[in-house]
């Protein structure tokens, strides 16, 4: 394994150790995510009952996405790939986030225009989503997508403890 990985699993690993609190465990992956792959805006979604809304539980740019923004993405084209099919999104351009969000004028003012989602899914059920955006062209390769992805088991328990 990557020792540049290994090191940044082992971090989350400890930062939720020594912090049972579910922002520990945000604040720990968004620290990872960016080290090893890199973001400009990192954001938690919960999925809420019904499934049709997910609910901003972590911002890294609370001013612009602030902390308990909902959104209605179950009945989108996105919702349908992420939430229903449960499949990873790797949206390398803004075409790609026009497609996937309605928000995306604002997405765009903010300099982004690529995003990486990945679900957080236990027993079958995706419990919510890991996002990074960054600048049109930054993510391009599903080996970012699976790093990211590597780190959603450690967002399990604190999105159980944000759904309650």
């Amino acid at each position: 394994m990557n020792d540049r990985l290994l090191r940044s699993l082992l971090s989350v690993t400890d930062a939720i150790a020594r912090d049972a609190a579910p922002e520990a465990a945000f604040r720990a992956v968004e620290a990872a995510t960016r080290e090893l792959i890199g973001h400009k805006l990192f954001t938690i979604l919960v999925r809420r009952e019904g499934g049709e809304e997910v609910e901003r539980v972590y911002s890294s740019n609370p001013e612009a996405y602030p902390v308990q923004g909902r959104k209605r993405m179950g009945p989108t084209p996105w919702g349908a790939l992420v939430l229903e099919q449960k499949q990873t999104f790797l949206g390398p351009d803004r075409s790609a986030i026009r497609w996937a969000f309605p928000d995306h004028e604002l997405i765009e003012s903010l300099g982004l225009g690529a995003v990486i989602n990945v679900t957080a899914i236990r027993g079958g059920e995706v419990l919510g989503t890991l996002n990074l955006l960054d600048a049109e062209g930054a993510y391009t390769v599903q080996e970012q997508v699976d790093i990211a992805r590597a780190f959603t088991p450690f967002l399990i328990p604190a999105l159980l403890q944000k759904r309650a």
